[in-house]
């Protein structure tokens, strides 16, 4: 037998801060051989990424601790505690990484061009245009459309699912003999998460490449892996071939895993239900300059005359592929980005106020974003997070009441009023979704536009947030437009759906007609592939 190309043996990760000691991480060991896949799942904070980013030494030490037994061997050398010239001939080269939240990871100042240029030139010396070619090449591999044009885009004029596309485009730029993969496919739409996982599967045939797979999506582990591992609080407690254990899991927690999955219906709705808000026509349209005067030479059309309404206590499920418009549609009905036509909310015009006058109408209207970590702010407390709102709106009378509402929030949303005083950084990815449904909760809105608010969760906190959804629906009667690529949480949470393909809405209709009897055939595409990836 050959040796394994990656060997983790008792690996050990404590973290210290002042007196406290965290273990996150303890008797990790793992194989991986050249060429194989290897999933590693859990839930939040079991210490999944922990172990991959131990590999690439990339823990903040001296804070993080390796204990003296512990041992990570790649290609037969030992990475931990290697020297730092040895770890940057590997880091990016040798072993690559595609991080799970992709809008930190890349650098907001830096255009497409330049984030995956740059890595083609250090460790492949590849002059400006031999990078540029070799940059458009990589976006067409991972199905950017239009990727010349695309070169001079900065990340937040992309959407998620194609901000996730251009790392993994820079983490394949160089071939690398070990991908380690976190979360790849988080913020992907079904068709595209397909298209990815075979062309990652055929790029590790091809360059005999080894993936170590860090998700929540059980589905894309029995696609992709061949050995998993399963992790809960820093230990692993069961391993084995993915067959065998989705077949026969012997860990409660494994089966908890394998059996955890969104289900039930929201509240039905009372058809004598007040209209909450409605678009008519609306349109949001990005112009494209070039030139040396910047002359406007067309338009984006993210959003191309599309009219809804959402009833009180009413879901709209919004469905369709990265850049269809979904998240450009729920930022313009809140008045955050430029558009035209009509949006009114309980019957007011709301689309032609003022920044002086729109202030009472953000009250009763609030978003919860795709990426928790990066829509809350490092430097404050939670506690600081969720008043802000309060505070703005005059709703608190005293520092003792505003405290008091703060609490509620938080044990509301499955959290304990004590965490009010810490940090983001300090909560795992579930927590944080609960702190930001938190904020927007607060202010007893009307209407809370979700955009993919549990794509980057596990199964089983999927299904928790579900829950913590709809028991906030039903007890405020609140609206919400729900935006996601995921159909089953979709189905979960929608009364309606509507299905977006290039700025157009192209099927509406209950959530049964729509999953039972699609009469389009982008919407029966986008079915058979999330059928496609459960059945596999």
């Amino acid at each position: 037998m050959t040796s394994a190309l990656l060997k983790i043996d008792n690996l050990d990760v404590n973290f210290q801060q002042g007196d406290k000691l965290t273990s996150a991480a303890r008797n990790v060991s793992l194989e991986i051989n050249r060429g194989e896949t290897v999933a590693l799942i859990g839930e939040s904070g079991s210490g999944k990424s922990v172990t991959a980013l131990s590999i690439l030494q990339l823990l903040p030490y001296p804070i993080a601790k390796h204990s003296d037994k512990s041992s990570i061997q790649f290609n037969g050398r030992e990475l931990v505690g290697a020297p730092e010239k040895i770890l940057r001939t590997i880091r990016g080269n040798q072993i690559s990484m595609i991080f799970q939240e992709p809008m930190t990871s890349l650098n907001p100042l830096h255009t497409v061009e330049k984030q995956i240029s740059e890595v083609l030139v250090l460790h492949e010396g590849l002059n400006k245009q031999q990078a540029k070619n070799r940059t458009i090449e990589l976006l067409e591999l991972v199905q950017i459309p239009n990727p010349a044009e695309r070169l001079d885009s900065y990340p937040h004029q992309l959407s998620g699912g194609q901000r996730q596309r251009v790392m993994i485009a820079m983490a394949l730029a160089n071939k690398p003999d070990l991908l380690i993969a976190d979360e790849p496919t988080t913020a992907v739409d079904v068709t595209i998460q397909a298209q990815l996982l075979e062309l990652l599967q055929s790029l590790q045939n091809k360059l005999d490449m080894a993936i170590l797979l860090i998700t929540h999506d059980l589905r894309v582990v029995q696609k992709m892996a061949s050995q998993v591992y399963v992790m809960r609080q820093g230990d692993i407690v069961e391993s084995g071939m993915v067959t065998k254990t989705f077949a026969d899991p012997q860990h409660d927690y494994t089966k908890m895993l394998i059996n955890s999955k969104p289900s039930g219906h929201p509240k039905t709705v009372d058809e004598s239900a007040s209209e909450v808000i409605r678009a008519n026509n609306l349109r949001v349209w990005f112009p494209i300059k070039r030139g040396l005067f910047r002359r406007t030479v067309g338009h984006i059309k993210a959003v191309d005359d599309v009219s809804f309404s959402v009833r009180s206590g009413e879901t709209l499920g919004l469905v369709g592929e990265s850049g269809s418009g979904k998240s450009s549609l729920g930022m313009a009905c809140l008045r955050l980005i430029d558009s035209n036509g009509e949006i009114l909310v309980s019957g007011q015009r709301v689309d032609q106020l003022t920044q002086r006058t729109i202030k009472p109408f953000r009250k009763d209207v609030q978003i919860v974003f795709q990426d928790p970590f990066s829509s809350l702010s490092p430097r404050m407390t939670i506690g600081q997070i969720i008043s802000e709102g309060l505070t703005l709106h005059g709703i608190a009378n005293n520092s003792i009441e505003l405290n008091q509402i703060i609490e509620i929030a938080l044990e509301e949303v499955g959290l304990s009023a004590e965490m009010r005083h810490r940090y983001p950084h300090e909560f795992s990815g579930g927590q944080r979704q609960r702190i930001s449904i938190a904020r927007a909760i607060v202010l007893k809105p009307k209407f809370i536009v979700l955009d993919e608010p549990t794509s980057a969760l596990d199964l089983s906190i999927q299904a928790q947030i579900i829950d913590l959804l709809r028991n906030l629906q039903k007890k405020y009667d609140i609206s919400y437009l729900f935006i996601s690529h995921d159909l089953n949480v979709v189905r979960a949470m929608s009364h309606r759906v509507m299905i977006m393909k290039d700025g157009k809405v192209i099927e509406e209709g209950s959530v049964n007609d729509i999953f039972d009897s699609p009469k389009q055939d982008y919407t029966k595409m986008l079915l058979a592939a999330s059928t496609e990836l459960t059945t596999r």
